[in-house]
């Protein structure tokens, strides 16, 4: 039997008064350097393939990576894996403003499957990735805030990526007030961009499936809180990059997770028991 998944995650981004093809450089940089900080001691991210692809006149860049876990899974879970299981290969395909990730230990047991829409909005827009109606009926919608520190794990939180205390030397953006959505509602010369993200869960874990969907549902929504809230703090070190210094950068954090992985302790996000 598979058991399926589905979970609507709806992050606004107005606040950086950016567009999506703005939000695009600071996705990417903050991916660069929140894989550096998940990388060490035989764990974390290996890079594959970094490239551009054209498929069907859809362009964009694709990517394979493959994640070490171990320790970054609880520990009921690593006494259940079989051997070589906590290895994931990501598989992405990002053609802003649609990108799509495929993320799977093995496609005939498990399947995590991530499709995003960026639009400039405020995250109104209901059902964006167009599921028929009964699949829709399933799907739970969970907004983030990321000015809201009461979501963020105890472990997680760092007062230097709190946007509700950061404020941009460079854009003079921050920090976020409770009210800053609704303050931004109301400005119409400010560019607004939010992330859709769709996730997908495919598994067959007989007598597992409450269990595992509670670990991958809390799991993602940390992972897309913490991840937006460095990016929003971090906005003065990739606000004025061009895409061509992403790429040069990407070529380089390929290289440093190579060496990183291989030495020094095990580093970044451990995963809670709950």
């Amino acid at each position: 039997m598979v058991f399926i998944l589905c979970i609507y995650y709806v992050t606004c981004f107005s606040v950086l008064s950016c567009s999506v093809l703005q939000y695009q450089v600071g996705q990417l940089f903050t991916v660069a350097e929140a894989s550096k900080n998940e990388t060490g001691g035989g764990e974390g991210i290996e890079v594959l393939i970094n490239e551009p692809y054209e498929e069907e006149g859809e362009k964009g860049q694709y990517t394979h990576k493959v994640y070490h876990l171990k320790s970054k899974v609880p520990g009921w879970l690593r006494y259940i894996a079989p051997e070589g299981a906590l290895v994931f290969h990501e598989k992405a395909w990002n053609a802003y403003p649609y990108c799509r990730t495929g993320e799977y230990q093995n496609s005939n047991d498990f399947l995590i499957k991530i499709e995003t829409w960026h639009k400039p909005d405020m995250g109104t827009l209901e059902n964006v990735h167009d599921l028929d109606g009964p699949t829709w009926k399933t799907v739970e919608v969970i907004p983030i805030d990321i000015a809201d520190k009461d979501v963020v794990a105890h472990g997680d939180y760092k007062a230097e990526e709190d946007p509700a205390l950061f404020k941009s030397t460079k854009t003079g953006r921050g920090p976020l007030s409770p009210e800053w959505k609704n303050d931004l509602m109301n400005k119409t010369d400010c560019p607004k961009m939010c992330a859709y993200k769709l996730v997908t869960v495919k598994f067959k874990w007989w007598g597992l499936q409450t269990k595992v969907e509670n670990f991958i549902q809390k799991q993602e929504k940390r992972i897309f809180t913490n991840f937006h809230r460095q990016l929003f703090c971090w906005i003065d070190n990739w606000v004025e990059l061009t895409m061509a210094d992403i790429r040069r950068m990407e070529e380089e954090t390929k290289k440093e997770l190579e060496e990183m992985r291989e030495k020094g302790t095990v580093r970044g996000t451990s995963a809670t028991e709950e």
